[in-house]
């Protein structure tokens, strides 16, 4: 059985060797990279599952690779950092990461992370159901069950819960929300958002002031677990 291939970016020989370390133990194959242009060579050449890059590189900014690997590469790229300012965040996963974790990390953490987005991957794009758990949704007929149910959402609401359910896992930025629902000129709106979110909670959370699926990233966006 093939084993699954991530790419680490990173300049720092420690970090690669731990997580060269972490990920084998966890049965990945590692590639390495120490600065923008060999990583750049290694994902043409070897295209990972999943890459896992730094911003903070010798040779061009991460987010310039970033960008770069995005004209492209439509898999799985989690953003390690020591930049843990919003607007740093904000960046990178406007700019297509699909998830940003802060130096130092947990190994579980990151491995949780890492787990989810290659599920992604390996997700069945034909597939017309998306199953989270209690909750079901079905594209094609546009509707959603919890726990059996079905549940009566607004159009807005639907559209909303689906580009959360599609992401799973996945940090989006209030920017990229009000985007992809409301057009271009509502992405200043994150207020408009806090409400049609607070909605949306009230429907499909057991408990909307403590939520299991839609979780708030402070100063960011939402996470859909």
């Amino acid at each position: 059985m093939n084993k699954t291939e991530i790419l680490v970016i990173d300049d720092e020989p420690q970090i690669r060797k731990f997580l060269e370390i972490a990920l084998e133990s966890h049965d990945y194959r590692v590639w390495q990279a120490q600065n923008g242009k060999e990583g750049m060579i290694l994902a043409a050449h070897h295209p990972p599952e999943l890459i896992l890059l730094d911003i903070g590189l010798p040779d061009k900014s991460g987010h310039d690779i970033l960008k770069e690997l995005r004209t492209w590469y439509n898999k799985a790229i989690i953003i390690l950092s020591v930049q843990s300012s919003e607007e740093d965040i904000v960046r990178a996963l406007d700019n297509g990461a699909t998830d940003y974790l802060t130096k130092p990390f947990r190994t579980a953490e990151l491995m949780a992370r890492i787990r989810s987005a290659i599920r992604r991957n390996q997700s069945d794009a034909g597939s017309n159901i998306i199953d989270c758990g209690d909750i079901q949704l079905d594209l094609l007929s546009r509707t959603v069950r919890k726990k059996g149910e079905i549940l009566k959402l607004t159009s807005t609401e639907y559209n909303l819960l689906s580009l959360f359910a599609r992401n799973e896992g996945r940090v989006l930025t209030h920017q990229y929300i009000l985007k992809e629902i409301w057009g271009v000129g509502y992405q200043t709106e994150t207020q408009y958002l806090r409400v049609f979110v607070a909605s949306l909670r009230r429907k499909i959370e057991d408990n909307p002031d403590h939520p299991a699926h839609i979780i708030t990233e402070t100063g960011v966006g939402y996470r859909f677990n």
